[in-house]
């Protein structure tokens, strides 16, 4: 495991607050030049804190991400390390501006977009693409009639749905880009802001003080993450695996070869398709 990082340049999605945050002060002081993302004012005064480069973008706009992409082809030469971390639970079925179920394009279709312009890149410098996933993924299922939730919409269903396809998107990843190795992983149950848009049990386990009784500390949540990139792909893990604390962890049913496959193939299409519908259902 290298405990120093220098010259590498690691972009970490939701690095303004929780394990993205935790892993990105981390990485700093390993020596990587770290880009982090968010949409609070806590991106800016991570960014201050550490020197590092930063930018606000919104994962519920494809227009966000795309323009964020071609800012990182333009002044990066080289992306090391990028880290899908964005994510998060919605309580009520929403859809976006670009005709999408908020849960489905925030956790899984923006990192999915990213990742896809950034391929060029990411191969030139052989790099290691890492998802932020879930054991939520274990109450997932993924349902090629009805990807966007019109059936009926729970939101701990469609976050664990979209936490399998995180796995699932590393898994193909791995075989899909010539020279790009991919992983994923579960960072336990963490001290973050991740359900402050959720509801029920959830949001009370996350949003009250007696999360300090049930969650770990994102310092604690980021350290399969920081062994992901400071270990060696094919070597110290697995290309394509999920881990949690370092060893595989427990995946759905549906963590499967074909499954991989499909699920690309129909994100591709719905990254491209346009627009449709308003931007909050009844």
């Amino acid at each position: 495991m290298k405990t120093e990082l220098s010259g590498k340049l690691i972009v970490i999605t939701g690095g303004s607050s929780g394990i993205g945050a935790a892993a990105a002060r981390m990485l700093n002081s390993m020596g990587a030049q770290v880009v982090i993302t968010g949409r609070s004012e806590a991106t800016r005064e991570l960014a201050a804190e550490l020197g590092c480069d930063y930018y606000l973008v919104d994962y519920a706009s494809f227009s966000e991400v795309r323009h964020f992409a071609k800012t990182l082809l333009e002044k990066y030469p080289r992306i090391d390390v990028l880290v899908n971390n964005v994510g998060g639970i919605i309580a009520d079925r929403r859809i976006t501006a670009d005709g999408h179920e908020m849960t489905l394009q925030v956790n899984h279709l923006s990192g999915f977009l990213l990742t896809q312009l950034l391929q060029e890149r990411l191969e030139a410098s052989k790099a290691v693409v890492i998802n932020t996933s879930s054991v939520g993924n274990t109450m997932g299922k993924i349902d090629f009639n009805d990807l966007e939730s019109e059936k009926g919409y729970n939101s701990l269903r469609a976050y664990g749905t979209a936490k399998l396809m995180n796995i699932l998107h590393a898994m193909e990843l791995s075989k899909r880009f010539k020279g790009v190795s991919a992983a994923s992983f579960h960072p336990g149950g963490v001290e973050t802001g991740f359900a402050r848009e959720g509801s029920g049990f959830i949001k009370w386990i996350y949003e009250t003080p007696l999360k300090r009784l049930f969650l770990i500390s994102p310092e604690k949540g980021a350290d399969t993450l920081i062994w992901l990139i400071s270990s060696e792909p094919g070597k110290d893990w697995e290309e394509g695996e999920y881990y949690y604390k370092r060893k595989p962890g427990r995946k759905n049913a549906q963590v499967k070869p074909h499954v991989a496959q499909k699920l690309w193939e129909a994100s591709e299409e719905l990254i491209t398709r346009q627009p449709k519908g308003s931007l909050r259902t009844p």
